[in-house]
């Protein structure tokens, strides 16, 4: 017996992706993740015809992510990923005094400090 479960579509011998249950009291089809262990009155499909799911007329169907897949970035996202460089980029204002650094340097050029980033003052003329 093989260890990977199969697609229960008929001729269909693809690797099965997720799991279909029908909740037949709320006209549902609910479509998640593969299931842990194959159930009598669950039925494994693979990515071809998990997409390609429909339900009957006057049915739902329910499709649950799985939260091990990457999502796709929003634009809420990518507008914070904006965000969190310009702040970075944004000179910090050092305390009166040096705060007592003792041997290290302080480059005048450069401007900020933020892991392994740093933002480099342009040169007066």
């Amino acid at each position: 017996m093989s260890p990977v479960r199969r697609c229960s579509r008929t001729a269909c011998g693809r690797p099965a992706v997720a799991t279909l249950t029908y909740v037949y009291a709320d006209s549902t089809a609910v479509l998640g993740p593969l299931a842990t262990y194959a159930e009598p009155h669950c039925y494994d499909l693979c990515a071809e015809h998990s997409e390609r799911l429909t339900a009957p007329r006057g049915w739902e169907v329910v499709r649950l992510t799985d939260g091990s897949a990457p999502a796709r970035p929003s634009g809420d996202d990518l507008e914070a990923l904006a965000n969190a460089v310009r702040e970075a980029a944004r000179p910090q204002e050092r305390a009166a005094g040096g705060g007592g650094n003792g041997a290290r340097g302080v480059d005048p050029t450069e401007g900020g400090r933020r892991g392994h980033l740093r933002v480099l003052r342009s040169p007066e003329p």
